[in-house]
């Protein structure tokens, strides 16, 4: 017994050097302390001069790390390794966060200029109240292509996509809601359908695709678009600004039958270590010309309302990125499948990939 119990201090004893070693290299990186704030977010979706300006402001060093994916997002921040202050995802991984308790309730007496927020933006039903979270941006996802590469196509729905002539043309971006949800579009049914005969048919829809799609591609696929190493891509709003802006041909469009409407709000995870940072983080980015600058920078939709005069005319009038409100009502949110159907959605997607 005594033996047991010198081996358990010894463990115990082990495991403080351990950890206490881990805070001391992390403090000589200067990725740790009272100053510095660790911020997990999309990548290229912040203008990078913005850090620069928060730290000046501020005083706070940023510890920048990016993700890919909402998935990806969840289980680092689920896991809990890593000191996250602030994330940025999407209204269903939001709704997912909230249900397992993996976000930090917010203080709104510790916010400020969330009056510069469009009301149309608040409130939302994957997070009443915004209890938990702070719009960012918002946008689409629809169709670029490059109208001197198919001349001789009229792209203007998911329909059209499965055109023969555009055999290997076509660029998918890399997710199972999005690739799950032209299927679902596609023959009229719901992006968050659960009927086990609606996903069927989506899937066998999926096959007809393939043949014409040439890659399943994250952030590549800005790059692949402006340099014409495909005709056509499947894509959000944002990463299509971006595109046009260097690519003249390309175009965006959003889908007759509809499409998806996103929004990507700032949320303190449970893994926080500096909530002060994060504060200062979110009232940072709430400031007008801040949300203007970092909008004309990224390329999406600014939910801030008072950075809208900060914007160029030509930019909030273009529709295919502040799409009115009748296009608006063809356009639906994702919401959390839960455990069940997020399963059955990535078996589907896997299954696609695997044909392609």
């Amino acid at each position: 017994m005594k033996k047991l119990t010198f081996i358990s201090l010894l463990v115990i004893a082990f495991t403080g050097i351990i950890y206490f070693a881990s805070q001391m290299i992390e403090r000589a990186q200067g990725t740790s302390g009272s100053d510095v704030f660790h911020l997990y977010n999309w990548g290229d979706y912040i203008d990078p001069d913005l850090l620069t300006q928060f730290e000046e402001e501020t005083g706070y060093r940023v510890v920048y790390e990016t993700f890919d994916s909402n998935e990806a997002m969840y289980t680092k921040v689920d896991q809990g390794g890593t000191s996250y202050d602030l994330t940025i995802p999407s209204e269903y991984m939001i709704e997912r966060m909230i249900d397992e308790d993996l976000l930090v309730p917010l203080d709104h007496s510790r916010i400020e200029g969330l009056n510069h927020i469009n009301d149309d933006f608040l409130d939302l039903s994957f997070d009443p109240g915004n209890q938990y979270s702070i719009p960012y941006f918002w946008g689409t996802l629809g169709i670029a292509y490059n109208e001197d590469l198919i001349s001789n196509l009229e792209l203007s729905s998911w329909e059209s996509l499965f055109d023969p002539a555009l055999e290997n043309s076509i660029l998918m971006i890399d997710g199972a809601r999005e690739v799950i949800g032209i299927g679902l579009q596609s023959n009229g049914y719901s992006l968050n359908s659960k009927n086990e005969k609606e996903l069927e048919e989506a899937a066998n829809t999926l096959v007809d695709l393939a043949p014409n799609i040439k890659a399943l591609v994250a952030d590549e696929i800005k790059m692949y678009m402006i340099q014409e190493e495909a005709a056509v891509a499947v894509t959000y709003s944002g990463e299509a600004a971006d595109m046009m802006w260097e690519n003249e041909s390309i175009v965006y469009v959003l889908p007759a039958e509809g499409s998806n409407l996103w929004f990507d709000n700032m949320v303190i995870p449970r893994t926080v270590q500096n909530e002060d940072a994060a504060y200062a983080f979110i009232n940072f980015m709430l400031d007008p010309e801040v949300a203007a600058q970092n909008a004309d920078y990224v390329g999406y939709s600014t939910p801030n309302e008072s950075a809208m005069s900060y914007l160029p005319e030509e930019t909030i009038e273009d529709e295919q990125f502040y799409p009115s409100q009748e296009m608006i009502n063809q356009l639906e949110v994702y919401e959390d499948l839960g455990p069940e159907y997020t399963g059955i959605y990535n078996e589907m997607f896997l299954e696609f990939k695997m044909i392609k």
